[in-house]
């Protein structure tokens, strides 16, 4: 079997493993890596399992689709902080993650050759679905701020393209767009008569009064507006394995059909305490916001000492910054030596679709502001050694 191929051999591998693994064989090593947040679940959603444990029947198989009281408060909390109604026309379904959406999505639209067109830098595990599903990944840059591109966007559609997918906040930017920019491509899908798929897991998480706008919340887009949700941040869930989709009411068969494969229902210990953190709602997640933009101003402040050799984009959402290092080195060799002898950890910009240049992605949700100043300023000393060294004289 030594010349076994598959479709996997073109999927990248996952680069959080691997990094991973530089991180435990260089113990100490800081990680501003992985986008997690550092604050846990509220009480009231881990006393949602006494709820779940309570009734027997619980540890069958429930409905493909989500237990009906967290469908309907995910109804209320979209019409409350999302601005979008669930009608006759749309659905809403539960899944395992944003990411497992973001597959309901691609395989309930596509053939095998379909186009879906990301914005790059784009977000790793969106192109790897793409990839798996058999179809193909349409690059597009955005401008120098990683704003989208409208022209760029018009000018990559083929009779082939399905969807057109933004992140807004964005990752690995950091970016937030309008809801004029986001209103633009959303009406050239209308135009097209493609998919809008709008990832908007980072959705509370915006800083210096900007504001997070979702696409299906404009006037008659429901038929091709698709938006994915997550509670993996905003509720420290990461581990839980839930999230939620928008979708057009006539992609709900097709959806039930991938998710019954692949998992037969979402988990449901994991949907009981969902349904207790959705009653909070999003102060829970405000209430921890502030302590997150006081380490988003320490980084952005050190980083600041790096605007001679390297380049740095204003951040107003999610917990990344992206920064474009002048040098000619690769940047995995980068990431692998800031590791080994400074022992703070990033991702390469590579892995995001970044193929000419040294791009680096800083994830600052994880650390309280004691450790993260610690890793911000080994991170500087670092690249300030490292880039220095191999500058020619």
């Amino acid at each position: 079997m030594s010349n076994f191929t598959s479709r996997m051999n073109r999927v990248q591998s996952p680069i959080i493993p691997i990094v991973g693994k530089l991180i435990q064989d260089n113990p100490g090593t800081i990680s501003l890596g992985q986008g997690v947040v550092y604050y846990p679940p509220p009480p009231e959603a881990i006393e949602g399992i006494s709820e779940f444990l309570n009734k027997s029947h619980n540890h069958q198989y429930k409905s493909v689709q989500g237990i009906r009281p967290l469908i309907a408060q995910i109804v209320t909390k979209l019409q409350e902080d999302n601005q979008i109604h669930i009608n006759s026309n749309r659905s809403v379904m539960v899944t395992a993650g944003a990411n497992m959406a973001f597959m309901n999505a691609i395989l309930a639209i596509t053939n095998a050759g379909d186009e879906i067109i990301l914005n790059s830098p784009f977000y790793f595990n969106h192109e790897m679905a793409i990839t798996i599903a058999n179809c193909h990944p349409i690059l597009v840059d955005t401008d120098e701020k990683y704003q989208l591109s409208l022209d760029k966007i018009k000018a990559a559609i083929t009779p082939k393209t399905r969807a057109i997918v933004t992140i807004s906040p964005n990752n690995p930017t950091g970016v937030v767009y309008s809801e004029s920019s986001l209103t633009e491509v959303n009406q050239l899908c209308r135009e097209k008569n493609i998919y809008h798929i709008s990832d908007e897991a980072y959705e509370y998480f915006t800083y210096d009064g900007m504001k997070h706008f979702s696409p299906a919340s404009i006037m008659d887009s429901d038929s091709y507006t698709i938006c994915l949700y997550s509670l993996s941040k905003a509720y420290g869930f990461a581990s839980w394995r839930i999230g939620y989709m928008v979708i057009p009411n006539h992609l709900l068969e097709a959806v039930k059909k991938i998710q019954d494969t692949i998992l037969i229902c979402p988990p449901v210990i994991s949907q009981y305490a969902a349904l207790n953190a959705l009653k909070i709602g999003k102060s829970y997640c405000q209430h921890h916001l502030q302590e997150i933009n006081q380490v988003r101003e320490i980084f952005s402040h050190h980083l600041q000492e790096l605007e001679d050799i390297a380049t740095l984009v204003s951040s107003e959402g999610a917990f990344y910054f992206f920064l474009k290092i002048n040098t000619d080195m690769n940047d995995f060799e980068l990431v692998k030596k800031l590791i080994k002898n400074y022992k703070i950890a990033v991702l390469p910009g590579s892995t995001f679709g970044m193929e000419k240049g040294c791009y680096l992605r800083i994830a600052y949700g994880a650390l309280q502001q004691e450790t993260a100043t610690i890793g911000i300023e080994r991170l500087v000393h670092g690249l300030k050694h490292l880039i220095n060294t191999v500058k020619p004289v």
